[in-house]
């Protein structure tokens, strides 16, 4: 099964649901470890994402500045 790249703001809106299944009443303890677990994964997903859109954003800064 191939998993399509999700867009930043994909990944973004997915993570803001994720959290707010917290705070909902479908929320189950004995899950919470689970989506506790793919909620840090996604957000490192997005940090990761963020600081390569700062690279280039800053090269692309760098090569007009010149």
């Amino acid at each position: 099964m191939s998993e399509t790249k999700l867009s930043l703001n994909q990944k973004i809106e997915k993570l803001d649901g994720q959290v707010e299944w917290f705070y909902s009443d479908e929320f189950k303890l004995e899950e919470a470890t689970g989506k506790y677990k793919e909620a840090v994964e996604l957000a490192k997903e997005i940090e990761n994402d963020l600081n390569g859109l700062k690279n280039e954003i800053e090269v692309l800064a760098e090569d007009f500045n010149k």
